[in-house]
């Protein structure tokens, strides 16, 4: 009877340690997403940024080496990604691509200009910034108009703003839920043995030699939990560079090697502060106590 009661507890008590580390582990996976939300905000936002162009259309009479010349020159200005040049005959062959129809055969000729389009770093893609850069080929005596999307900088230059701030507060509602949660798995394991601290604290063991070994289990516990989210982490990762391969998500293994290193030490932090926590409220409960 002894020996049946003993593995049915031994089994309680492994599926108690599971359900704490796949809560653990969840949490810490929702905390890593948030974290590599956070991490790529910026290099999502440089992408879409760095796609808009600033468009400048030449003279008919400007020969090819001036137009050489100054795409070099642009090439050497700090704001300055890439740049592509585009004759008028390459343009009326998109036209027609593009619409389906070839407006030089009712024109006789083709009125379309030469043209260079600028890609500018994500730094300078700013209506401000690129105001600035328009006045300043404006001046210049082979250009004859200059065009680019203002509105759609406007716009997402104000989306940029609004969405690193709803992350920034979402990550702080997400970092309290994180901790609540994890605190609560550690909680309900630590109060299965409610009896068990109450009677070695009336046998006269310390505090603090009660707690050690229900700390040392959560914490192990925690490590295990934040192997588990980091390995989620990492298939999440591999799936979404291969989706957006663009995003480069990748690249950077200093700083997903501090990410994952946060993760795991979120797990030890946040499940030894939970445990002590827990551990203290037990010790501090009278024994009559111990049955509500």
């Amino acid at each position: 009877m002894s020996k049946s009661f003993e593995k049915y507890q031994k089994r309680r008590l492994r599926s108690s340690y599971i359900s704490v580390v796949i809560s653990i582990s969840l949490v810490l996976f929702l905390l890593g997403v948030l974290g590599l939300l956070v991490l790529n905000t910026k290099r999502v936002s440089d992408y879409f940024k760095e796609s808009a162009a600033i468009t400048l259309f030449l003279k008919n009479e400007v020969s090819q080496d001036k137009i050489l010349n100054l795409q070099v020159s642009i090439d050497e200005e700090p704001f300055t990604r890439s740049t592509t040049f585009i004759s008028k005959e390459e343009a009326a062959e998109m036209y027609k691509e593009e619409n389906g129809e070839d407006f030089m055969e009712f024109l006789g000729y083709n009125p379309l200009e030469n043209s260079i389009d600028i890609y500018l770093k994500a730094d300078y893609v700013t209506p401000e910034k690129m105001e600035e850069i328009e006045k300043k080929y404006k001046e210049n005596q082979f250009v004859s108009s200059i065009s680019y999307d203002k509105p759609l900088i406007d716009l997402l230059t104000q989306n940029v703003r609004r969405i690193s701030l709803f992350i920034l507060l979402f990550c702080a509602l997400a970092s309290l839920v994180v901790v609540v949660l994890i605190n609560s798995s550690i909680r309900l394991s630590v109060y299965s043995k409610r009896f068990t601290i109450k009677t070695m604290q009336l046998v006269g063991a310390t505090k603090r030699f009660i707690r050690r070994p229900f700390i040392w289990k959560s914490i192990k516990l925690g490590m295990v939990g934040a192997l588990v989210a980091i390995a989620g982490l990492i298939g999440l990762l591999v799936y979404l560079d291969k989706m957006f391969p663009a995003f480069g998500m990748m690249d950077d293994r200093v700083m997903l090697a501090g990410l994952f290193g946060t993760v795991f030490l979120a797990g030890i932090v946040l499940t030894w502060l939970s445990s002590y926590l827990a551990t203290q409220r037990f010790l501090n409960l009278r024994t009559d106590e111990l049955y509500y």
